[in-house]
């Protein structure tokens, strides 16, 4: 890719969370709630009582499961302009087009929690499966919503996750995108805000990291790269945490 084209190429996707988003553009494939429990060293006891926010939520099953533990979950992305139907299409699609794939590139990955690309897609399904039925049950808890702005209250979460889209997309997403976005879901967050994983797509490490803790650390907060339990896509095991000053 040129410098030119992967100038319009960023341009595209922050203009797509600035605007709107066609259903094509993207893979909607979710985590399920226990994946999400590793990627963000979390426990069940922890969740009750909680207000979380997940974002950008997906097809990820983290919501449905974690009401089921007392907290009070809410996911956002932009991709809930869609109905439920053309989203549950459309996640059933790309798990089998996204299972065909990962035929050639196996070696990428850490197969301990899946064993197989059978065992994969088995969790991806149930993900998208709760995702579903939990949006059907409580569709005012799914909200679409246009990053780096979120349209919730100050301090309205206890706890906010962001899993595989900020540094993921590293190349595409600018280090201003980042400072915007980390800091929006600050806003709107009363205690803590947490991040997975923290390298781009190739595995390495965010390239800005340094200087977005910095300007974090700047704005009172404990910044820390913490390793978790959780490795699929091979280096891809630390979650950022940030945690607001009291």
């Amino acid at each position: 890719m040129s410098r030119e084209e992967k100038r319009q190429e960023e341009q595209r996707i922050v203009s797509d969370h600035q605007n709107s988003l066609e259903l094509e553009q993207i893979i909607f494939v979710g985590r399920t709630f226990e994946e999400y429990i590793r990627m963000f060293d979390l426990t069940t006891d922890e969740l009750a009582g909680k207000a979380i926010l997940d974002c950008p939520g997906g097809a990820c099953s983290f919501s449905s499961q974690a009401r089921k533990h007392g907290a009070h979950p809410m996911a956002a992305d932009i991709v809930y302009q869609y109905g439920i139907q053309e989203l549950k299409t459309k996640g059933l699609q790309d798990i089998e087009h996204t299972m065909k794939q990962m035929q050639t590139v196996q070696d990428k990955y850490v197969w301990d929690q899946f064993g197989s690309i059978q065992g994969l897609k088995e969790e991806r399904l149930l993900a998208i499966t709760d995702f579903v039925a939990d949006m059907k049950s409580h569709p005012e808890c799914y909200v679409n919503t246009v990053l780096p702005e979120l349209c919730f209250n100050d301090d309205q979460f206890d706890l906010t996750l962001s899993a595989h889209f900020l540094f993921t997309y590293a190349d595409r997403l600018n280090f201003e995108f980042h400072v915007q976005t980390v800091s929006e879901m600050l806003r709107v967050t009363r205690h803590e805000v947490r991040i997975f994983p923290t390298v781009d797509l190739s595995g390495k490490r965010y390239n800005d990291m340094d200087e977005l803790k910095m300007f974090l650390e700047k704005m009172g907060c404990k910044v820390s790269e913490i390793q978790t339990s959780y490795e699929f896509q091979r280096n891809a095991h630390t979650m950022l945490r940030i945690i607001k000053p009291s």
